[in-house]
């Protein structure tokens, strides 16, 4: 039988009158990725923002359980320290606390900064305040890197490989993969191009279109067919979310 890390069930979300996701269910199987697609403003960012408990969103109906306990009341804090992680699209810009900080703030394994910062070529950035004037590359590399510090056994990643070139893809693809090998934490990633398929192992994936779900598959099948077919095709999909 299997063993789910994250459920999401029966999830309405609301800001203000407006209805963002509809009665959302999702099941994500321990140490397993699933791939979210959907197209720019149907609620994907949403969804994992509320699954993190970031404020401004509103619960109609519904709950989030993690390792079989419900989360939907917690702080943020609270559930980064039952063990979730987040990296965001567009990471705010923080004046005043440096990189190197906020790494030693999540370890205390200096040789473990230095030799992943190298990796990631953030070594000569450790010193700048947090994402303020790093570029597109630095920006998501540092995300990664704080999250890999960070050791989550579930993690939410919205859209890795946007808005950085295909270097940098290629650099946190393997440092991901290398990552979801030793660790083995589950995680829900969403993206628009697919590149990072390339990279790891997702059993799973699902299509959101207007705050619902669709067509439950494997992540190469359905981007192929929303390459072929575009999006509302997978509305016509039956297999159960």
């Amino acid at each position: 039988m299997a063993k789910y890390t994250l459920q999401v069930k029966n999830l309405t979300v609301k800001v203000g009158s407006q209805t963002i996701l509809d009665k959302i269910n999702l099941k994500i199987e321990e140490h397993s990725t699933m791939i979210l697609f959907g197209p720019n403003g149907s609620g994907k960012s949403t969804l994992i923002k509320v699954i993190m408990g970031i404020s401004g969103y509103d619960i109609a109906e519904g709950d989030i359980i993690f390792e079989g306990e419900s989360i939907k009341d917690l702080s943020i804090e609270e559930r980064a320290e039952r063990g979730i992680g987040i990296m965001f699209q567009y990471p705010p810009k923080i004046r005043g606390v440096k990189l190197e900080q906020i790494a030693q703030f999540l370890t205390k394994e200096e040789e473990r900064i230095r030799a992943l910062s190298a990796h990631l070529n953030l070594d000569k950035i450790l010193h700048r305040d947090l994402n303020v004037d790093f570029s597109g590359g630095e920006m998501k590399r540092s995300e990664l890197f704080q999250l890999i510090l960070q050791k989550p056994g579930f993690f939410l990643l919205d859209e890795p490989e946007s808005g950085v070139d295909m270097e940098n893809i290629s650099l946190m693809g393997r440092m991901l993969k290398a990552f979801l090998k030793e660790e083995k934490p589950a995680c829900l990633i969403i993206t628009h191009t697919g590149y990072i398929l390339d990279y790891i192992e997702a059993k799973n994936a699902c299509v959101m279109i207007d705050g619902c779900l669709f067509c439950l598959g494997h992540p190469r099948e359905i981007f192929e067919s929303i390459k072929k077919f575009g999006y509302e095709k997978c509305k016509e999909c039956q297999r159960e979310i």
